[in-house]
């Protein structure tokens, strides 16, 4: 095996197959939220919060994207995940408490896609059910099933040995990113052009006690608030991007991807 300076394998990364996974993090089934949270914020604070957490991304996904190398940017340690940037920056207990957070938060993402996959797929399995059988017989489904077996799938995919060096899945996987787009873009004209229905916009989002209730109203905005955050979840694994790239100063570039596909994701929403 063919190894690179520091004793590790010879790293193959371009800057398209860190666009590719970019494009699966940032573009990636977080969008499909988007819509229906700008319809509870509303056009100012919709943008807004894009805009906010937009830049609080590329803030953090620059300090990464530093952290490349340490303690020198140039000739210092590659180091080749979060925790080895945490490690040579911080040291002591902060490894500790900022290991609890980002497996902690990876985690978290985990049961949500977990769960996410299950109700989509019970809303399908439905959906067909209500077209073959009609609205008379009774057609309710359970999502556990389908999160079982979405669950075993990723646990079975997981035991793949050097799973992240098969390239071709994040050139599907950002295929698949822009498809998620498409769907929205595609179901938002469809409500807009749909004649018995008055689709409108606002700028202070659903309106309370016309729309919905004051607590529904709460409710709704610290859920959309929450979506957006999660949209937003490229800088968790920026730094092992940055790590599998040949260019050594591959940082500019990857700090420019994620602005840029901050500024996507906002004409994505409009």
């Amino acid at each position: 095996m063919e190894l690179d300076e520091d004793g590790h394998p010879k790293r193959t990364g371009t800057w398209l197959s860190a666009s590719a996974h970019a494009i699966t993090v940032v573009i990636g089934s977080g969008v499909l939220t988007l819509a229906w949270t700008t319809a509870q914020l509303g056009w100012i604070a919709g943008l807004a919060a894009l805009l906010i957490f937009g830049l609080i991304t590329w803030f953090t996904s620059a300090l990464l994207a530093e952290c490349n190398k340490s303690p020198d940017p140039i000739t210092g340690r590659r180091n080749y995940c979060y925790m080895d940037a945490v490690k040579a920056n911080l040291g002591g207990v902060r490894v500790k408490a900022c290991g609890l957070a980002q497996y902690g938060a990876l985690v978290t993402a985990t049961i949500g896609y977990t769960i996410t996959a299950g109700i989509s797929m019970t809303v399908v399995d439905k959906t067909n059910c209500l077209r073959k059988h009609g609205h008379d017989v009774g057609c309710d489904r359970s999502n556990n099933p389908f999160m079982i077996i979405f669950g075993s799938i990723q646990l079975i995919l997981s035991q793949i040995p050097n799973f992240h060096k098969l390239s071709f899945l994040s050139n599907v996987a950002a295929i698949m990113s822009f498809s998620y787009s498409f769907i929205v873009i595609g179901l938002s004209m469809a409500k807009i052009a749909d004649v018995g229905n008055h689709a409108q916009t606002s700028l202070g989002g659903v309106r309370v006690d016309i729309d919905v209730s004051s607590e529904e109203k709460v409710w709704n905005v610290l859920l959309s608030l929450g979506n957006i955050a999660f949209a937003y979840g490229f800088s968790s694994v920026l730094v092992e991007i940055q790590a599998s790239q040949i260019y050594e100063h591959f940082q500019f570039n990857i700090v420019g991807l994620c602005l840029s596909f901050g500024f996507v994701r906002i004409s994505q929403d409009n």
